[in-house]
């Protein structure tokens, strides 16, 4: 049994496991500069989105070179998958497991996105941002 909660982060490249994110962001900005960020997950495996079998939410994190810690840059909740009063996946509203944000940085360094799926646990991706 894993006794650290990182232990328990799965990894895996994105264009087999439907379960990993994508980062969609530049590979360098100025310093100072607005960095737009896009993130999903299944693009090229597809994740159900059922009310059984989805993406609950993902959260983005960046640590700047030579900083100790990470900075908490957003967390994103999709709550509607097809739930109703009706019963699963007759609902008439789902949210997409996509998030787009914008940050800005003096330092380079690295986009960490983390995903939970509601069956399969959780997921990691990064990113290196570099400063022009």
């Amino acid at each position: 049994m894993p006794e650290r909660i990182g232990d328990e982060i799965r990894i895996a490249d994105w264009r087999v496991e439907k379960h990993v994110p994508i980062i969609a962001a530049p590979e360098k900005t100025a310093a100072g500069e607005w960095v737009t960020v896009t993130v999903s997950i299944g693009k090229a495996v597809m994740h159900p989105n059922t009310t059984e079998h989805h993406i609950r939410w993902l959260q983005v994190f960046f640590r700047p070179d030579g900083d100790k810690f990470v900075y908490d840059v957003g967390r994103f909740h999709f709550n509607a998958h097809g739930e109703s009063a009706e019963g699963a996946n007759a609902g008439p509203v789902y949210t997409d497991h996509e998030a787009s944000f914008a940050f800005k940085t003096t330092k380079a360094g690295t986009i960490h996105a983390v995903s939970y799926c509601n069956i399969h646990g959780l997921w990691e991706a990064s990113q290196r941002l570099e400063l022009a």
